[in-house]
C-alpha cells in the first residue's frame, strides 16, 4: 500500500478493527519514510453480480453507486461513519445472500428502503423521493403514511 503523501511502499499497521458488521477491516497505517498516518480498508471480494435495470439493460453491480446514493440520502443526518458503513454492509449482505448471479434494480431499491426505514426516517424519505419518483405532494404523503404505518406496526 503506497503512502498518499510520499508514495513510499513501506508502512506499518498501527491499529486494526472490524467494521461494517465484520464485513471489512479498517487499518490505520503509518508510513515508515515520512511518518504520515492514513487509513485503509480491506474487504472480501464478492462474486460478480449483474443488475437488471428497469429498461432491461444489464450491468455489473457497482458498490460505489450504492454508496453514492446512500451518501446523498444520509447527508446532514445524525448517521455516524460507523453506522453508515454498517448500513452499506447490511445492504450488500442482503443483495449477495440471494445466491443468484442477477438481481433487479427494483429489488436492490427495496432492500435499501427497508434498511433506511430502520436506520433513519429522513434518509428514508430522501431516498424514497428519488427511488419512487415523487411527482406530486400526494405521492409524497402516501410514502410518509407508509413509514408511519410501519412504525406503528412495530409499537
Amino acid at each position: 500500500m503506497k503512502c498518499p503523501q510520499c508514495q513510499e511502499n513501506n508502512s506499518k499497521v498501527v491499529e486494526s478493527r472490524d467494521v461494517a458488521c465484520g464485513e471489512s477491516t479498517r487499518r490505520r497505517r503509518e508510513c515508515l519514510a515520512c511518518h504520515s498516518r492514513y487509513t485503509t480498508y480491506e474487504r472480501m471480494e464478492r462474486p460478480t453480480l449483474t443488475v437488471i435495470k428497469k429498461t432491461g439493460v444489464r450491468q455489473l453491480f457497482d458498490r460505489d453507486k450504492l454508496v453514492a446514493g446512500l451518501e446523498r440520502a444520509c447527508e446532514k443526518t445524525k448517521i455516524t461513519a460507523v453506522e453508515f458503513e454498517d448500513l452499506v454492509a447490511r445492504i450488500e449482505h442482503h443483495i449477495y445472500d440471494r445466491s443468484e448471479n442477477e438481481i433487479s434494480s427494483e429489488k436492490i431499491g427495496d432492500v435499501i428502503m427497508d434498511e433506511l426505514a430502520e436506520c433513519n426516517q429522513v434518509a428514508y424519505v430522501r431516498f424514497a423521493s428519488v427511488y419512487r419518483s415523487f411527482t406530486d405532494l400526494e405521492s409524497f404523503e402516501r410514502e410518509l403514511t407508509r413509514i408511519r404505518d410501519r412504525l406503528g406496526a412495530k409499537a
